[in-house]
């Protein structure tokens, strides 16, 4: 065998990728010629329904005269609205995102001693297995951290006495622990990834058992463990919005649909991490910040609308940022009139940005969130309304709370793992049968052809 570098694309790579390249085409227009759902979706981008839940509810219509119509978006966790959940925490509680993940994975919310004894089951859970850290995490540490969390998770399969039992009780087990190990496996990730490739201090904090998740995740990170009550509250606000979004998100699907396979927990995570690590799930916030970045750099004046609009036309006309004719943050394959998610942001959003110093930001994102869905339907045609989505705010809070780059997507995981584990749970004790959707086949049929007599 030829000896090539590990990572080297060789010109007989490059042909044979091409040969794969036209092989694996499909003519678009075969997808409405034989009304094939294409991302189980219609033309109207209306989910196509392949289950049944109860943990959560994505809704953005309702019924008028006979007729469904747009409304303002709204999100359910076992059909309390997320809205009333947020607004009924007081502002010094930070155990937001442990009281909703208690009611996805136990379909009631708790009182006061079933809250205290469950965030005491997850703080006991809170630690890796010994020499975990440096057996795992530091001896091959990755530049990408998703794919760290990824490393992660299925390594710990190897210390777990019972890794492929799908008893309920065991799986209930094996989610919550790896519920309160996400935050360590994400922040200890990127510690080590700062001090091997950029060449800083390595600080692995061990976590206090008297905190919350999201006060973990700013203790562990930072240098002097030190954070405001306000941080520490909008970070839990953010884990809870983006810690479930109905069954059909992608990661929430490939859970049940690996699930359904009868595998196990650390492999069914594993595939719902790779989903979400896609720039098309996971990574959108990070783009609305490269997007405000760019914008801030070429607008003079943040406040011209003038100006703004024009940037606005270029992202459209593809003339500007990355050229993908994108306005990011901007339309949800769901919501319409509004996002639920951001709609709740926007407030904790404006405090905070006050806070640290973020006003003439945080007065540029509102001017974007004002002019993009006006500037959209002036470039577009689009068949319903575009408003923010959560990804619009969640990179702005994210850059606030000085939280790198590099964790944006994993901080996304460390929310949706609680739903992701609720959806677990809910297809191991379904026991349905295997997931497997239909594929059409559109190539015909050949004669073979003998080895001498092809060309």
């Amino acid at each position: 065998m030829t000896n090539h570098s590990f990572s080297e694309i060789t010109p007989q790579l490059v042909q044979l990728s091409e040969l794969s390249k036209k092989s694996s085409y499909i003519d678009p227009e075969l997808y409405t010629q034989y009304d094939v759902k294409r991302g189980l979706r219609d033309l109207n981008g209306k989910g196509v329904l392949v289950g049944i839940t109860e943990i959560s509810e994505v809704n953005s219509t309702k019924i008028v005269d006979g007729k469904s119509v747009p409304c303002d978006g709204q999100l359910f966790y076992r059909g309390y609205n997320v809205q009333d959940l947020i607004k009924g925490l007081p502002d010094d509680f930070f155990f937001g995102f442990e009281e909703c993940t208690y009611l996805l994975l136990f379909g009631k919310l708790p009182n006061k001693q079933e809250l205290s004894d469950f965030c005491t089951l997850l703080s006991n859970y809170r630690s890796l297995p010994q020499n975990f850290v440096r057996d795992v995490i530091m001896k091959k540490p990755s530049k990408d951290m998703m794919n760290a969390l990824a490393r992660g998770v299925l390594t710990l399969y190897s210390y777990d006495e019972r890794p492929d039992d799908t008893s309920e009780a065991n799986v209930l087990r094996q989610c919550l622990q790896l519920i309160s190990m996400f935050p360590l496996l994400s922040v200890y990730s990127y510690q080590t990834y700062r001090h091997y490739y950029k060449e800083e201090s390595l600080i692995i904090h061990p976590p206090k058992k008297e905190y919350s998740t999201a006060e973990n995740i700013l203790h562990c990170l930072r240098s002097d463990s030190k954070f405001t009550p306000l941080e520490a509250k909008l970070l839990d606000v953010a884990l809870i919005l983006h810690m479930e979004h109905g069954g059909g998100n992608n990661s929430t699907f490939t859970t049940h649909l690996v699930s359904s396979s009868g595998t196990d927990t650390y492999s069914a995570i594993a595939a719902a991490i790779g989903s979400l690590k896609g720039p098309k799930h996971g990574g959108a916030n990070i783009k609305v910040v490269k997007m405000f970045a760019d914008m801030k750099e070429q607008v003079k004046d943040w406040t011209d609308e003038e100006e703004v609009g024009n940037y606005l036309r270029d992202l459209l006309d593809k003339k500007a940022f990355d050229h993908a004719g994108l306005i990011y943050g901007m339309g949800h394959a769901v919501y319409s009139l509004s996002d639920p998610r951001a709609v709740t942001f926007h407030s904790f959003v404006e405090r905070l940005s006050h806070e640290k110093g973020y006003d003439k930001e945080f007065a540029l994102y509102s001017l974007v969130e004002r002019l993009a869905p006006e500037i959209i339907a002036e470039k577009r045609k689009i068949y319903k309304g575009v408003s923010p989505n959560v990804d619009f705010y969640s990179g702005f809070v994210y850059q606030m709370l000085d939280l790198p780059l590099e964790l944006y997507t994993p901080i996304f995981a460390i929310a949706r793992i609680a739903g992701w584990s609720a959806h677990r749970m809910e297809e191991i004790c379904h026991q349905g049968k295997i997931m497997r959707p239909a594929y059409m086949t559109v190539c015909p049929h050949k004669e073979f052809i003998s080895m001498e007599d092809r060309p």
